[in-house]
């Protein structure tokens, strides 16, 4: 049942993230989704999203109307900035799914509006929102850690996407590091000043072709000082490997994978465990859940946005400065927003 402070929203892209977050929200009794827009709308979706009450091909409709009070967009990433300046300049508050763009002159633009029109903005984030990894940053805050001294990410997939998608990706640094230069933020607090990368293609050679990797260390240092290094994998046999360290003065705070069983078996032959998660949605279930709570929570003004665009841009500075260390062989500096 809907209170009467029911938030009504409209999701544009109804692709594997906008399906994710439908399903969330139908768990929400303060949210509702009013209207979804995909170009691949028709009679079928009628039955396919049974509680929605508008299914629309031009997401246009979902902002001139007067009802919607915000939007999520979770179109393909080139169309994340006009998409972001329209619903701006509508007046919706705003969910947009990571990277917020790829051309820097469309990401600023979007930038600008945001800020102009005064709406909130929220990136998608996700492992934000992890209760695992935030257990990290408590500990720091609460200086159990001492002074953040090295900074360890392991982050690699389970297995490489398609050739489709790592053509339209960005490539490995904006659609998978992407996440791992937010946390490296997210957890230390700090921002970083330079990066250093060494990357190969270690798995699949037809993605030679795009100019694209598989395979990453990349070496961070802090304006503070502190050191962290991130590595990247496409393919990890044994599951989805999410590990983040945050070592200091007085001790370190580690989050290791989480396991599809917490059953062990020990006998004369030696132990095993069960192997991580395979699949990220199984991961993070229940971030991409408390990253949605935590907009809308913002939308309704009881706290600030815990993502903003200033995030989103930061992220994709240190993607930038990673593909040019590659290609360099360089350290590269990171950019600033502007």
């Amino acid at each position: 049942m809907k209170n009467h402070n029911t938030l009504n929203v409209g999701i544009i892209g109804m692709g594997r993230i906008g399906n994710v977050h439908y399903q969330n929200l139908l768990t929400f009794d303060d949210v509702s989704v009013k209207t979804i827009c995909d170009i691949l709308v028709d009679e079928g979706w009628k039955e396919k999203y049974p509680a929605v009450s508008t299914l629309v091909k031009d997401y246009h409709q979902i902002l001139t109307d007067p009802e919607i009070d915000a939007v999520l967009i979770c179109t393909p990433t080139d169309l994340h900035p006009q998409i972001t300046i329209d619903a701006a300049r509508a007046g919706k508050d705003i969910f947009c799914e990571k990277p917020v763009g790829f051309k820097n002159e469309d990401i600023l633009e979007a930038y600008r509006v945001v800020n102009q029109m005064g709406v909130k903005f929220e990136v998608g984030f996700n492992r934000r929102f992890d209760k695992h990894f935030d257990r990290i940053v408590e500990y720091r805050d609460e200086n159990r850690i001492g002074d953040p001294q090295l900074l360890k990410i392991t982050s690699r997939d389970p297995e490489p996407p398609s050739l489709d998608y790592v053509e339209h990706s960005g490539g490995i640094f904006m659609d998978m590091t992407i996440h791992d230069f937010d946390m490296a933020r997210f957890i230390t607090g700090q921002e970083v000043a330079e990066v250093h990368v060494f990357g190969d293609i270690l798995i699949d050679d037809r993605i030679r072709k795009f100019k694209d990797i598989d395979t990453a260390v990349i070496s961070l240092k802090f304006v503070n000082g502190m050191l962290g290094v991130i590595d990247n994998s496409r393919k990890a046999v044994y599951g989805y490997d999410q590990r983040i360290e945050l070592f200091g003065s007085k001790g370190v705070s580690r989050a290791e994978n989480i396991l599809n069983s917490e059953t062990a078996f020990v006998g004369k032959e030696g132990a095993s465990a069960d192997t991580p998660m395979y699949f990220f949605l199984q991961r993070y279930k229940e971030a991409y859940a408390q990253e949605l709570r935590s907009f809308f929570g913002a939308v309704r003004g009881e706290h600030p946005v815990a993502c903003s665009f200033d995030d989103g841009v930061r992220a994709i500075r240190l993607a930038e400065a990673a593909k040019r260390s590659l290609l360099s062989g360089q350290v590269e500096k990171v950019a600033e927003i502007k």
